[in-house]
């Protein structure tokens, strides 16, 4: 009777709930950022400035407040706004969007991410605006790049130790009379190079 083949283990993905301080969080149970892996999803976020728990008039005021608190969530899960990936914007006006163009050009004019703007009524009348974004953290990325690079450096080099070994190996059997050279010369670098490309096949995977 064969064995039941093991269920395949699930990798746990980390997870880290991020907080702005909002009365709003503690009141409706949600974090303002919850990181899952490498990605880090942030709650529609208003206008208000949650130290003071204040909020301006305008839609733009707005606006440029509620990237500035995405922007501090982001940065103390690890993340940016270059980072984000999608933008979903909430308004109740529809037509007053626009005004808020230039700001939403400021911040993501470089990023670029994928975005939708819905119109609805928001939870408080005071509130002009709610954004809510997705980010993959690229964090180390770079690293990766670098040891990439390393690697690359430590290819070349193995390659060009195996290179000067054969040429100096070439230049000890012609001193030593193995070659059908009357002349016991030297072959340079260069010289090397012009022979192996005239090899067979064979010849150059036994070279290397």
């Amino acid at each position: 009777m064969s064995a039941t083949p093991a269920k395949p283990s699930r990798a746990v993905m980390s997870r880290r709930l991020i907080s702005s301080g909002s009365t709003f969080e503690a009141d409706i149970a949600y974090s303002r950022a919850v990181v899952a892996g490498d990605w880090v999803f942030v709650s529609g976020t208003t206008g208000f400035d949650y130290a003071k728990m204040t909020i301006a008039e305008g839609m733009v005021e707005q606006a440029e407040q509620c990237l500035r608190n995405i922007e501090a969530a982001l940065r103390e899960a690890g993340s940016a706004l270059a980072d984000v990936v999608r933008v979903v914007y909430v308004v109740p006006e529809a037509a007053a969007f626009r005004a808020c163009w230039p700001v939403l050009r400021r911040y993501f004019g470089d990023v670029r991410p994928a975005a939708m703007m819905i119109s609805a009524q928001l939870a408080d009348p005071r509130m002009r605006i709610e954004i809510e974004v997705t980010a993959l953290m690229r964090s180390g990325k770079p690293a990766r790049k670098e040891g990439s690079m390393a690697e690359g450096t430590r290819k070349t080099s193995r390659k060009g130790s195996t290179k000067n070994s054969l040429v100096a190996n070439i230049n000890r059997r012609r001193k030593a009379g193995t070659s059908r050279s009357k002349e016991r010369s030297t072959v340079s670098a260069d010289a090397y190079d012009q022979m192996k490309k005239g090899w067979p096949k064979s010849r150059k995977k036994t070279a290397r």
